[in-house]
């Protein structure tokens, strides 16, 4: 067999699809370096940080390929930073690359949770995100994140949102009117002020902005749909038949208006005691992954009943948990690679164009 080069390392990976654009990372100059000693190898890849998520499953499926065409041959695969930004969304001029609604067919199945969940893991893991709270009747997010104050306006006539820490832009409706105060709104209000969150906010250059939606079937969806192209739902579900039979209209609903669906997540997916160690399914157990299967959507994950999880929401700390906490944190995880595990063999089968900076 021929020693491995440069060139036959090169061919071996040049049509390796870029997982946010579906393309050859050959033919987007993604692979920066290739050096050879002996049996030894060392291939430097870029990616952008839409996909750093799952770098480490990146890395290893192109030293699987260089090793499949060059058995012997030590394979090392380094990841650096893809420079790729953002082009304009719909009318708004939204610079983000992936729109992620994360939705449910009825309350209090811990929707905004996972909504936080995703956004904080997905930044943890490298991508640049944002997080709006679009359930304006019953906004969560302020709570669950410890935000409080109201959101300025800077010299370019845009609202400042929110920040966790300093690169988590973070909109809602609680920042604009007091704890104890109801919003009263009708229809074309709702989409205004939906409209002015995603078009007026400061939002910088993200790779995922994560909208956490109002519960049940309402025209959030709609709205959202008509304003931006949006990359896909999240529907969130407990396990008990009850709370599938309103999921299956939330699938329903995106599907109505063209948004595909990502994936479901099982929340609430049993009870780990802390004193026995004893997993208790208070509510059932796989409900959501069947009723994905027979819906024909993946099934991203589950999420158990966490203690610790919701002292943190109570207590306003739950990013810090989040950040601090590898048991805690871990489903989250799981999910958010399957997340972009999932929309990055969608790129594969419909590759995109170049993103290219809209001037």
């Amino acid at each position: 067999m021929k020693s491995a080069t440069a060139d036959s390392i090169r061919q071996a990976i040049a049509d390796f699809p870029d997982p946010e654009t579906g393309r050859g990372i050959d033919s987007m100059g993604q692979i920066v370096d290739i050096q050879i000693d002996n049996q030894d190898a060392r291939v430097t890849i870029a990616l952008a940080s839409h996909s750093l998520p799952i770098a480490d499953e990146i890395r290893q499926a192109i030293g699987d390929r260089i090793t499949a065409n060059h058995p012997g041959l030590t394979i090392a695969v380094d990841v650096v930073p893809h420079p790729r930004p953002p082009a304009r969304l719909g009318q708004v001029a939204l610079r983000v690359k992936s729109v992620v609604l994360v939705g449910s067919g009825k309350g209090g199945v811990g929707k905004s949770t996972v909504a936080a969940g995703l956004a904080l893991t997905l930044k943890r893991l490298g991508a640049a995100v944002g997080l709006m709270d679009a359930d304006v009747y019953g906004p969560s997010i302020p709570q669950l994140l410890g935000l409080e104050g109201r959101p300025a306006i800077n010299d370019q006539k845009k609202i400042e949102p929110i920040r966790l820490g300093s690169d988590l832009p973070v909109m809602s409706m609680g920042f604009l009117i007091e704890k104890d105060q109801a919003v009263i709104w009708r229809g074309p209000m709702l989409h205004g002020s939906i409209t002015q969150f995603l078009g007026d906010t400061n939002w910088g250059e993200l790779d995922y902005l994560v909208i956490d939606m109002p519960p049940g079937t309402g025209d959030v969806a709609l709205t959202l749909s008509q304003a931006i192209p949006i990359a896909g739902a999240v529907v969130v579900c407990t396990p008990q038949e009850v709370a599938l039979l309103d999921a299956i209209k939330a699938v329903s609903m995106f599907r109505k208006v063209d948004i595909p669906i990502l994936g479901m997540v099982e929340n609430m997916s049993g009870f780990l005691c802390p004193d026995s160690g004893k997993t208790y399914d208070i509510f059932g157990r796989g409900g959501a992954r069947d009723k994905a299967q027979e819906l024909g959507v993946p099934f991203l994950g589950s999420l158990p009943i966490d203690i610790s999880l919701r002292e943190a929401g109570d207590e306003g700390k739950f990013g810090e948990l989040i950040d601090s906490d590898q048991r805690a944190r871990a489903p989250f995880d799981a999910i958010a690679r399957a997340l972009v595990r999932g929309m990055a063999s969608r790129s594969e089968q419909r590759p995109n164009r170049p993103t290219l900076p809209t001037l």
